[in-house]
């Protein structure tokens, strides 16, 4: 529901479980690994079981993006996914609830000469992420040896929109709404790096239809847009969890060659294919849940 028919105090009944929720991301932050990683398997089993309508939407996305995968390969890749993203629970709580440095060593960083360069030359960047189920575990990693900005979207639930920007704050510089597009071009330009993650639906008027995994998909427009008025480079960030499922992955890649273009599909199609590129390398670990194909082409039906 819209922020302004919630409750304006927080001890509300109707926020319970909200706090509820809050106490179990602190309990499940400070869990032995082991047991992080079984908690987070079973949350991603039993989601798989009972939230039927993000089960469908799943089976729906990887049968679009994975149609070389027969039955019980899809099958077997929506499991992975809802545990992969179930894990991903516990690793958001250990990122908002706990001090990273514990995990530094867990990580291997490569590709840091991309960002180091532009800050020795006080160069700002969009940087562009991705929405992995480890993305609030690679923002708080990536601040052991980065600073940067962030972009998010506001959460509907008042209480969880103040933990969540509350818990990311320390691992970023500011934290600015995604509709403040002056702001994002004002910290680029004062030389900041500012994380962006363009793969989400944000309707028709925003975006351009460009190929993602074979499908016209709505993309945002934005990628360009913010590279054009800033002239700051977009270096794309990955992160993932190893199949040891111990240690991490964090790596910038070289800044987008000849971008922004000035042609939208053709900005548009060079980010789709990053990102594809990156997903591809460990599939089970993308946000799969979400509607990524919501708004289609005019006249076409609608995949959910």
């Amino acid at each position: 529901m819209p922020k302004r028919d919630w409750p304006d105090s927080f001890a509300h009944p109707r926020y319970w479980l909200t706090w509820l929720a809050i106490a179990a991301m602190h309990l499940g932050a400070w869990l032995p690994w082991r047991l992080k990683l079984l908690a987070g398997k079973a949350i991603g089993l039993l989601a798989r079981r009972f939230a039927s309508r993000r089960r469908r939407i799943t089976e729906t996305n990887i049968r679009l993006c994975f149609p070389e995968l027969d039955e019980p390969q899809q099958r077997r890749f929506v499991r992975e996914t809802f545990i992969a993203n179930g894990i991903g629970l516990l690793e958001t709580a250990t990122a908002w609830c706990r001090d990273p440095e514990h995990l530094r060593h867990r990580v291997t960083f490569r590709g840091q000469a991309h960002r180091a360069r532009l800050q020795a030359e006080g160069k700002g960047a969009l940087i562009l992420g991705i929405h992995f189920s480890t993305l609030d575990l690679g923002g708080a990693l990536h601040a052991l040896y980065f600073r940067a900005d962030a972009v998010q979207r506001p959460h509907d639930n008042p209480l969880f929109d103040r933990f969540m920007s509350r818990a990311r704050a320390p691992y970023f510089d500011a934290i600015l709404d995604r509709h403040d597009l002056r702001g994002v071009v004002r910290r680029i330009k004062a030389g900041h790096g500012v994380w962006y993650s363009p793969d989400q639906d944000f309707g028709r008027d925003a975006s351009v239809f460009a190929p993602f995994f074979g499908v016209q998909t709505a993309t945002v427009k934005m990628t360009a847009r913010i590279a054009r008025m800033t002239g700051a480079p977009v270096i794309p960030l990955i992160f993932h969890r190893n199949p040891d499922d111990r240690t991490y992955t964090l790596e910038y890649l070289p800044p987008l060659e000849g971008f922004p273009s000035g042609d939208d599909l053709a900005d548009a199609s060079q980010v789709n294919a990053v990102i594809e590129a990156a997903i591809r390398k460990h599939p089970e670990q993308y946000l799969w849940l979400h509607r990524r194909f919501k708004t289609r082409p005019q006249g076409e039906p609608g995949f959910y």
